[in-house]
């Protein structure tokens, strides 16, 4: 049985071919994404592996159910890519991968909260240039600040648990209070509430119709001068114009992305030697209290070798069997 991967990498063949062994699928891969360009480059595939970059919309899920394909296999937590409507009337089943390494994702976002405040980024530069002056590299304690985290879900935990650490003060929202995480010391608050005592906020959420641009004007002028905003979740959560008048402002003192609502025509590719089109991620770049990395949150070996792992698995036990019982990983 043959599985046709998109948004290719040399690491996701590594990692694949690695763990496939023990499944014995055929693996076909493609660099490019998938859309309805180039969905045409399915053939007796029984399943597509796909990438949060990935256009699985009605008219690509219509071709897929054409060409025989059974199941759409998401490498990543996040769906909101995929039109599971579509999908279901197709009789197509969607799997994902819930949590491969919530660890993965919470350390990086705390990566950037230390990188952007303690300026690291630009101390190693400075160094490097015989420059060991201090001036310009002023930052703050993390222990008693308020941190502000939307959504607790497995990286939202496991962020709120790093924090602890620190000595912050925890403010947390979701639909759904996280008990063990409320025993911590974690505080569930009104969205509201959260932005305006929050020194730092981190989002955490899914993408969809409640949570788009849920980092806005409004929201923005409720938060304290000066607040530090990092995402290392979905781009789209940002509205990106308001963002940069808030940093113009002074309102944002620091942004950390990790995500990018036009993410699909920049991240994963080298454009070192391109004009980029984009103006808004240039205009976003030139900012000295703004710091970018390229969807690489997830980007350890243990989460690799979790997303291979159980995205075979899921094709595998959707494949050969009627009983969905992996409710972890579906969606239906």
């Amino acid at each position: 049985m043959k599985i046709a991967f998109f948004s290719t990498q040399p690491y996701d063949k590594d990692f694949f071919n690695q763990y496939n062994d023990a499944f014995g699928f055929e693996l076909e891969y493609f660099e490019t994404q998938l859309n309805k360009q180039t969905v045409s480059l399915v053939e007796n595939a029984i399943a597509v592996c796909v990438f949060v970059n990935d256009k699985v919309n009605a008219s690509v899920i219509e071709a897929l159910a054409a060409s025989g394909v059974k199941i759409i296999a998401l490498r990543c937590a996040g769906f909101n890519n995929v039109d599971l409507a579509a999908a279901k009337a197709h009789n197509i089943r969607v799997c994902r991968v819930p949590a491969y390494s919530p660890e993965a994702v919470a350390e990086h976002a705390m990566a950037m909260i230390l990188t952007l405040n303690r300026k690291t980024h630009k101390a190693y530069n400075r160094v490097r240039e015989q420059n060991f002056s201090l001036n310009g590299l002023l930052g703050f304690d993390l222990h008693g600040k308020t941190i502000g985290v939307i959504g607790t879900g497995n990286i939202g935990q496991s962020f709120c648990k790093i924090l602890t650490g620190f000595g912050c003060k925890m403010l947390a929202f979701d639909i759904i209070a996280n008990k063990d995480l409320e025993r911590m010391g974690v505080e569930y608050v009104p969205l509201i509430e959260l932005f305006e005592q929050s020194d730092i906020i981190s989002l955490h959420c899914p993408l969809n119709d409640q949570t788009q641009h849920i980092i806005n004007e409004g929201s923005i002028q409720l938060m304290k001068k000066g607040v530090m905003l990092i995402n290392t979740s979905r781009g789209a959560l940002i509205d990106t114009n308001a963002v940069i008048e808030g940093l113009k402002s002074g309102k944002i003192g620091y942004l950390g992305i990790d995500v990018y609502e036009q993410e699909e025509k920049l991240f994963f590719r080298d454009l070192s030697a391109d004009i980029i089109q984009d103006d808004t991620i240039q205009r976003l770049m030139s900012f000295p209290n703004v710091l970018v990395t390229a969807h690489q949150a997830f980007f350890t070996g243990e989460a690799l070798t979790q997303i291979a792992l159980t995205t075979l698995k899921n094709i595998s036990e959707l494949s050969s069997s009627n009983n969905l019982s992996q409710k972890a990983a579906l969606l239906i």
